[in-house]
């Protein structure tokens, strides 16, 4: 058996990769190794609105309590909820049911544990020894059995907890749209604006278990650039279904995405003396115009590899406390310890309300070089055939001659779905668009 756990946690299409057998399994294997020496570890367990969330919601829980755990369900909430709700009840661990921006039929489990951090590689790895070697913790009988009560007040632990670290300002005045994705930000993010005092329009905020990021969302901006310009708002706002992305529109519908977004915070942090050690920690996909853009600012910046995962590491190991991807996850260490779109869109309006500006201001003067993304779609078993083809590795040789001081070209595969991804920044957007089709055709074709 390969590596059951991904760059964010376990995933895979419900009954199919991931089934509700193996959230039971998950469940009890956590019980086992994530209880602090408790004899009755306590864990607290949140989801996004797709249709096999109560599936695996109820498979996990039926695990924990099978071997004398405790479940404090939170409900429909966004994954960076969890770490907060998992320290303020002092449990054992947290642990999210969502596949994030993925299509409503697939789903994952993801761990955070007693501090709100996700799990090591090594402690996954002892996870997925116990269900392989059947090394479970015996059952519970009797008194001993575990229970779950249901935490009416979470959305409310979130906020809270939110408004206090960041001490948003008053936004009366202000009209912004909403885009929740259909997913796990239904409820807490129009609540947070409203709090604000901003005029609010919520779009994509209907889920029906299968339209989580259907053509909405993060990863889908037409719906809110075309209602930012329809409803003249001062800005827009796209979470993903699972809460941990941002990514904005200005009232002019230009698309804000997590490397502007970047700039911007970075800037501000720098003015308010607390970036640490003066650097943004960055992965292999932040735009040439970001890395220019903070040496500009007198800025260093360190890049990881893809996945807010090794953000995360680079910030702990360094002791820095800002980073973050392009798609919009954003770490803001000192106020939690994941990617967490409502923190960035609470910070974000505001520094456009103390800077007395409008979104389009404060970053039309960002430069982005060409840049394009071309995934291509694997088998699942045949993902990682590109790394040893003697064709990719000669052509990506070749390419990377080519724009040898003048672009760049990075060639990764996803942690979470199967497919290849080709990113090609260069000054020339066609010829850019070219070689990232000719690395596209070669690797679909050894991948068969």
């Amino acid at each position: 058996m390969g590596r059951m756990f991904g760059t964010d946690g376990v995933r895979g299409k419900a009954n199919k990769e991931l089934t509700a057998e193996l959230a039971f399994k998950l469940g009890r294997a956590a019980c086992g190794r994530l209880k602090n020496g408790s004899s009755s570890p306590k864990f607290v367990i949140g989801r996004d609105t797709r249709i096999s969330g109560n599936m695996f919601d109820s498979a996990l829980s039926a695990g924990i309590m099978s071997c004398g755990g405790s479940v404090i369900s939170a409900g429909i909430i966004p994954t960076p909820a969890i770490p907060i709700i998992t320290r303020y009840f002092q449990a054992d661990a947290g642990i999210v049911i969502s596949a994030s921006h993925n299509p409503y039929y697939d789903n994952g489990i993801k761990f955070f544990n007693s501090q709100g951090l996700k799990l090591t590689d090594e402690i996954e790895d002892e996870i997925q020894a116990i269900i392989e070697n059947n090394s479970f913790p015996v059952y519970a009988t009797n008194e001993h059995i575990g229970s779950i009560s249901f935490e009416n007040n979470a959305e409310k632990i979130y906020l809270d907890y939110l408004f206090e670290a960041i001490k948003p300002y008053n936004l009366n005045g202000m009209k912004i749209v909403l885009d929740c994705a259909n997913g796990a930000t239904v409820n807490t993010s129009p609540s947070a604006f409203k709090k604000t005092g901003a005029e609010t329009v919520v779009i994509n905020n209907s889920p029906d278990g299968i339209n989580i990021n259907h053509e909405c969302g993060s990863t889908h901006i037409n719906s809110l650039v075309q209602s930012v310009l329809s409803e003249k708002a001062d800005l827009g706002i796209a979470f993903d279904g699972d809460g941990d992305r941002l990514i904005a529109v200005d009232e002019k519908g230009n698309v804000i995405n997590g490397d502007i977004i970047m700039y911007l915070f970075a800037q501000y942090f720098k003015e308010k003396k607390c970036l640490a050690k003066d650097t943004v920690v960055l992965t292999g996909m932040s735009n040439l115009g970001l890395l220019k853009a903070l040496e500009l600012l007198g800025l260093k910046y360190k890049q990881t590899n893809v996945g807010d995962r090794y953000i995360l590491q680079e910030i702990l190991a360094q002791n820095y406390n800002f980073g973050g991807e392009q798609s919009g996850h954003i770490i803001l260490y000192d106020i939690n310890t994941t990617g967490d779109g409502l923190a960035s869109a609470l910070m974000l309006t505001k520094i456009i309300k103390e800077k007395d500006s409008s979104l389009f201001e404060l970053t039309n003067k960002f430069k982005t070089y060409p840049q394009v993304l071309v995934n291509v779609k694997v088998k699942t078993e045949n993902k990682l055939m590109y790394q040893e083809s003697a064709e990719v590795s000669e052509s990506l040789s070749q390419l990377n001659r080519k724009y040898d001081g003048c672009g760049r070209i990075l060639l990764r595969h996803s942690g979470t779905e199967p497919l290849v991804r080709i990113m090609i920044e260069g000054s020339n957007e066609e010829e850019i668009k070219k070689d990232a089709q000719y690395l596209a055709d070669i690797i679909k074709k050894i991948s068969e």
